[in-house]
């Protein structure tokens, strides 16, 4: 008798949570989403197509930089790279390095494309790790591409140099929101 009973309580929850999914699934079928619902997804399908591109690209050109601090900005450093005997153990463990270390930048170095290749030249590094850089200490960190950057060196003196993040996903969105602000280019008749 026992089981009749529990057998009976099943049935009525299965035919409850029947009639529930019947109720909804014909709901959803008659409605049909409205067209602002339609292009919002579209513009967020871009939106995240876009930002993987982005992110491939900053991939493709990130670069390892190793150099010494010229100067400190309030968004970043100024770093002379190229200082290619400061990948070695133990400095790599860190990607601060005091200035006390002994390096020297590698002559006749010359950069190549390739994805992580070793960076030469002045950059602009933005989006640090942790820690607390001091004028003349090194860097070694992988940089990520976000454009260019001017600063002004010695009196008025402006420069522009290679602008790098220090974290990927720092540098995608800071490409993203300088793609917004500037104005659509003008289409050629």
């Amino acid at each position: 008798m026992g089981y009749l009973f529990k057998g009976m309580k099943l049935v009525r929850i299965i035919s409850s949570i029947t009639l529930v999914l019947v109720a909804f699934g014909s709901k959803a079928q008659t409605n049909r989403p409205a067209a602002n619902d339609v292009a919002e997804v579209q513009k967020e399908v871009a939106q995240s197509r876009l930002k993987e591109q982005i992110r491939a690209q900053c991939l493709e050109g990130r670069r390892s930089i190793c150099g010494k601090i010229v100067r400190i900005v309030p968004d970043g450093l100024i770093v002379q790279a190229g200082y290619t005997n400061l990948l070695r153990e133990p400095l790599t463990k860190s990607w601060l390095v005091p200035g006390s270390v002994v390096a020297s930048p590698a002559s006749n170095l010359v950069e190549s494309k390739e994805p992580g290749a070793i960076c030469v030249g002045t950059v602009y590094l933005t989006d640090l790790p942790r820690g607390k850089p001091h004028l003349y200490d090194y860097v070694i960190l992988a940089g990520y591409p976000t454009g260019e950057a001017s600063y002004t060196a010695a009196g008025s003196l402006k420069k522009t140099a290679r602008r790098f993040s220090g974290n990927l996903d720092k540098a995608v969105n800071t490409i993203l929101s300088a793609e917004h602000a500037q104005p659509p280019a003008k289409k050629e008749k």
